[in-house]
């Protein structure tokens, strides 16, 4: 674990997600918007906070985030359509290591993807950036995972 106080700091986020969105947020972009701001936010390791959603054609759009520019169409390669690919979430320490990583901005240093699935599908991808190597890790999966879970009344 990089931050023992991290698990903690998620239970909270969770909470706090869980009472402003269910019943409350009234579709999908509203939920999404509601969870890029909250982490990024009070995550203060987070460079780059958000989702994108599955295009045609091995491409994914760019969805609510916060954070610098973001690329608005991501095709062919990188974390995100490696984590749509998969079905599963990416940690990556060290994006210039990654084969095919693309740069939306040169300060990102380290990554982590999940995956939105509906039925077996992925339907978009929640990704953070870090302007720091390394911080994120399998510990970073699970309490995000259940922060997405959120989603589900949703998609």
């Amino acid at each position: 674990m990089i931050d023992p106080r991290r698990q903690a700091r998620y239970q909270r986020i969770h909470d706090q997600l869980k009472e402003l969105i269910q019943d409350k947020s009234p579709n999908l972009i509203s939920a999404m918007a509601t969870i890029v701001a909250v982490l990024h936010h009070k995550m203060p390791h987070h460079f780059w906070t958000g989702f994108y959603f599955t295009g045609n054609d091995n491409e994914l759009h760019v969805g609510p985030y916060q954070g610098t520019l973001a690329c608005q169409v991501l095709k062919d390669k990188g974390v995100c359509l490696h984590s749509v690919n998969t079905r599963a979430p990416v940690v990556v320490p060290d994006v210039e290591a990654f084969p095919g990583h693309i740069a939306c901005d040169a300060r990102s240093k380290s990554e982590i993807v999940l995956p939105v699935i509906k039925e077996g599908e992925v339907v978009a991808v929640l990704d953070i950036d870090s302007e720091q190597p390394a911080r994120f890790d399998e510990d970073d999966v699970r309490p995000l995972e259940g922060i997405l879970s959120l989603l589900t009344p949703f998609i």
